[in-house]
């Protein structure tokens, strides 16, 4: 699938807008990297700082907060009892977690393995061939990008230390309603923990399509995610990764704790792709989507209110081939009604190149059951 790339993650990113009862213009900020390499100061008119009233936020990542972990070097970071809490969830989840500092700020990264392989937001480490690695125990590293992937926001950074805690990564999804720990250092203070639960599952940010690829299948959470906890790790109640911190809608959107990250399973599954050769394998279809407004059904002449219009088409690609054109409504993919971009954005997550996929199509006053032979995402 076509879409434009993102471009850098110096500022907020905005998209589109969210749909409740109403129609809410809404602000997504992605969980930047760049920014200063230190908290903000302190309010001169409080005397403290205040949670997330910094004017430009300042990113930075790093482990959860500091303490002695009990986690034996080389070996899988134990799942404390629930009885422990969350102070023993955080102590030991702490050396796992790390700070990756850039040329153009700070973001996160969960230990992988335990010679030294970091797993990271792709967005932190964009531009950067060599970055510098900090730990929980104040100890600093060179590291390497050693791969990435912008489709899914993950890259892999190869530290120069050994004997790391590698934590538990959950290979099923989280159940709805469980609690879940935030470790990152949001706004450049190192070292933070937020708690709450998991808010809901396969979430979509509306409006994201024509700005990024990867913000479709997501995790959500009340635990609050901000600038900084890019790559960070969100844990569940039993010590374990269930997530990879990715990005958060801001309160000036009207949102309240809004958090997103990527399912572990799905980071674990392009980890090892990229292992393997460099490279994660994605269904392509080759068209741009776009949003179904009732203005852009009027001038298609069509009288649906539901569906992904195409803006354009690869020709050669599998949308082009199947004989979808520009215009043309897709109504469903494979039985699944396609309400906005980004649901078929998550839909072609869950397939793979040489895959058939059927589609519901609208064509005027035409509907057309149409088929489409997807590949392998094309190197750019």
């Amino acid at each position: 699938m076509s879409i434009s790339a993102r471009r850098g993650l110096r500022r907020p990113a905005r998209f589109g807008t969210l749909a409740g009862a109403g129609v809410l213009a809404a602000s997504l900020t992605l969980t930047a990297c760049t920014g200063s390499q230190a908290p903000p100061a302190p309010s001169e008119t409080s005397g403290a700082a205040t949670a997330g009233s910094s004017t430009s936020p300042s990113a930075g990542t790093s482990p959860g907060p500091s303490g002695s972990a009990s986690a034996s070097a080389g070996n899988p970071a134990p799942a404390p009892d629930v009885a422990g809490g969350i102070p023993e969830l955080v102590e030991n989840l702490a050396p796992s977690v790390v700070t990756i500092f850039t040329e153009g700020g700070l973001g996160s990264g969960v230990v992988y393995s335990a010679d030294g392989l970091i797993l990271t937001n792709e967005h932190v480490v964009k531009g950067n061939t060599s970055v510098e690695v900090g730990f929980a125990d104040g100890q600093r590293v060179q590291g390497t990008v050693r791969a990435s992937d912008a489709v899914t926001d993950l890259a892999l950074v190869q530290a120069d230390r050994k004997a790391l805690p590698k934590p538990t990564y959950q290979s099923t999804l989280p159940r709805v309603g469980e609690g879940a720990v935030v470790l990152g250092s949001p706004l450049g203070f190192e070292n933070t923990a937020t708690a709450g639960i998991i808010s809901g599952l396969h979430r979509s940010i509306p409006g994201s399509a024509s700005n990024s690829l990867s913000l479709v299948d997501l995790i959500q959470t009340d635990a609050p995610i901000s600038p900084g906890n890019s790559g960070g790790a969100v844990i569940n109640m039993r010590g374990e990764i269930i997530g990879i911190s990715e990005a958060y809608i801001p309160p000036s959107a009207g949102a309240v704790s809004l958090g997103f990250a990527i399912p572990a399973a799905t980071a674990v599954q392009v980890a090892e792709e990229l292992l393997a050769d460099g490279t994660a394998e994605h269904a392509y279809l080759g068209l741009t989507p776009g949003e179904l407004t009732p203005q852009i059904a009027d001038q298609l002449g069509i009288e649906a209110n539901t569906g992904v219009v195409v803006l354009s088409v690869d020709e050669d690609g599998p949308a082009g081939r199947a004989g979808i054109r520009p215009g043309d409504v897709l109504e469903s993919m494979e039985g699944v009604e396609l309400k906005a971009p980004e649901k078929l954005l998550a839909e072609l997550r869950n397939r793979n190149p040489g895959d058939t996929v059927s589609f519901k199509v609208k064509r005027g006053d035409q509907s057309l059951d149409l088929k489409a032979d997807l590949i392998d995402r094309p190197t750019q």
